[in-house]
């Protein structure tokens, strides 16, 4: 397998273009958390476009990066970047105001530590903001392992898997269902803001046929104030650091 495309299995792809997705993506963010001024924290910033786009609204950004070449891609968009990996993330207790991770925690070495560390960075009263691959989405959307080889892009029904078939086709990235999600944040550190699943964005069907991607949107966004955003592409947690916790 070639470097790119074993980054690719281990990693994902981050976002190299800033399109409606995540735009939509970063408004409804902002509908719960208040970033003007405020001290945030990227954990696995990619190339930084949130971080960029977090620049919009205060000075105080800053974001951390395993990749080494993706973290000098994200210093020319923000000052404030480390490499670093998100179960040490090398900062003091409560230093931030938001932590903020964007289809992350379903690719790090463990997902239980980092969250840990995002709860440790953050002030008390301060949030933690999370975007992961939700389990019952009908792709996975990471690519799956057949036959001893990688196949990259969206695989049909394989999340809906038994648990160990499931992970036998990808073992390279996490799926989360909401217990699970919660799991990784202990009660009595923090409370839960807002826990929803969000669609995609459809920004290549809208480029490649602007009427179907234009139907997806209006249809499966209208499904997001109802019963069936369950199945949406991935979950959306905002988390408030409790006093104390």
């Amino acid at each position: 397998m070639g470097d790119e495309l074993s980054k690719a299995a281990l990693r994902g792809n981050p976002s190299f273009v800033w399109q409606a997705g995540q735009e939509r993506r970063l408004q409804w963010v902002r509908r719960y958390v208040p970033l003007e001024g405020r001290r945030i924290l990227d954990v696995g910033c990619g190339v930084g476009m949130y971080t960029h786009a977090f620049r919009r609204y205060t000075p105080h950004v800053f974001g951390i990066e395993v990749e080494f070449d993706r973290a000098q891609a994200a210093r020319g968009r923000a000052a404030g970047i480390v490499q670093a990996v998100g179960e040490a993330l090398p900062f003091a207790d409560a230093a931030f105001d938001i932590v903020f991770s964007h289809e992350v925690l379903e690719h790090v070495a463990d997902d239980r530590r980092t969250a840990a560390e995002m709860v440790r960075v953050v002030r008390p009263g301060g949030w933690i903001v999370i975007f992961v691959p939700n389990r019952l989405y009908a792709f996975e959307t990471h690519g799956i392992y057949w036959r001893g080889r990688y196949h990259f892009g969206n695989k049909p029904f394989v999340n809906w898997l038994p648990t160990p078939l499931r992970n036998r086709l990808a073992p390279h990235v996490r799926a989360y269902t909401v217990r699970s999600l919660r799991a990784l944040f202990p009660a009595e550190a923090v409370e839960v803001v807002v826990h929803t699943q969000i669609y995609p964005g459809y920004d290549k069907i809208v480029a490649r046929a602007p009427r179907l991607g234009r139907w997806l949107r209006r249809i499966t966004y209208a499904m997001e104030h109802s019963p069936l955003r369950i199945f949406g592409l991935s979950h959306f947690l905002v988390l408030r650091r409790r006093e104390g916790g």
